[in-house]
């Protein structure tokens, strides 16, 4: 459809791409490592298994992988692409942005490419970047990525986090359009959740050191119960606020795509918000938290189910604490 630039403007979806590591660690290699089992990680978190990125690779070769599907599936010019934004707590490297090497990789240049780390919120917020970006009519195809290799920040002998987390990529593809897509987002943030959930090592304050490496402070670190309880009512209460503000009414939500951190978790945005059930789509099991990448990576496994027109609520949460909801239509 020809698109009316004296008209307003919305960002659409219109492809949608991922991509998981082959090699898998299952509840059943954990129980080699620490005292744990099956029964009671799935019935704490819902995981049975998490994707792990080999040595030697890292969250661009995944980014660029998801990219490459997503271009294969829907017959996508990646030299069409003017702006590239990647969700990512764990950057190939300090400096230069993760952004900046997948440009590389995929051999495209003059694009405006960079990253954005809010941890398990960094998709929603790099969405509604890529959204307002479109919006403006500055650009007309926006890559908004969510990549994490989490898996690098994870100690294998902590049981509260080695059962969380797993590695993967998912990506989507705007463009400009009149009709209605991505209706709005409600985004926020403090920073009152730092000590609960958080990678101390590595960054200015705590530089890489000998130091560093005894005091574990290179891996990732969280109060379950905190988190879990402020997990909860926040991505509830945005759900709620961002329907309210557009006028909509939970009955109106075709499918709800929470942030896959924990499926009791999940299950209790569900009730809180009181959606229908089976009205929730959820991808946790074979893949655990991956960061940035759960929302994008659940949508891409789940296309089948979804019909052009289906209204969709995203939600998320992580470290800062950062969190939040976004209505859209689905477009594809």
């Amino acid at each position: 459809m020809e698109v009316d630039f004296n008209k307003k403007i919305y960002a659409q979806i219109t492809a949608i791409g991922g991509y998981v590591p082959e090699n898998k660690r299952t509840n059943s290699d954990l129980e080699k490592i620490t005292e744990t089992s099956d029964e009671w990680i799935v019935k704490r978190t819902g995981i049975k298994e998490r994707r792990i990125l080999e040595d030697g690779l890292a969250t661009s070769d995944m980014a660029v992988s998801a990219i490459l599907n997503l271009i294969e599936t829907y017959q996508k010019d990646i030299q069409d692409v003017d702006a590239l934004i990647v969700a990512t707590s764990t950057p190939d490297m300090l400096m230069p942005a993760t952004a900046n090497i997948i440009c590389d990789k995929l051999g495209i240049e003059n694009v405006w490419a960079f990253d954005m780390n809010a941890a398990c919120s960094g998709f929603l917020y790099a969405l509604d970047m890529g959204a307002s970006l479109i919006e403006t009519k500055r650009y007309k195809n926006i890559l908004v990525i969510g990549a994490d290799k989490i898996s690098a920040y994870v100690n294998i002998n902590d049981r509260s986090t080695n059962i969380l987390f797993g590695d993967g990529a998912g990506v989507v593809w705007l463009e400009p359009t009149n009709e209605v897509a991505i209706l709005d987002a409600l985004l926020l943030s403090n920073g009152t959740g730092k000590e609960y959930l958080n990678i101390e090592g590595g960054g200015s304050l705590h530089p890489i050191s000998e130091q560093l490496l005894l005091d574990e402070k290179r891996y990732i670190k969280q109060d379950g119960k905190v988190v879990f309880k402020n997990a909860i009512q926040s991505m509830s209460d945005t759900c709620l606020n961002v329907l309210s503000r557009n006028d909509y009414s939970v009955d109106d939500v075709n499918w709800l795509v929470p942030h896959q951190a924990n499926k009791r978790i999940i299950d209790a945005v569900g009730n809180e918000i009181k959606i229908e059930e089976g009205k929730t789509l959820v991808n946790i099991e074979h893949y655990g938290n991956t960061i940035a990448a759960t929302i994008p990576l659940c949508i891409w496994e789940n296309t089948s189910k979804l019909k052009k027109g289906d209204l969709l609520m995203l939600t998320a949460f992580g470290a800062g604490f950062s969190w939040g909801a976004s209505l859209l239509r689905w477009t594809i």
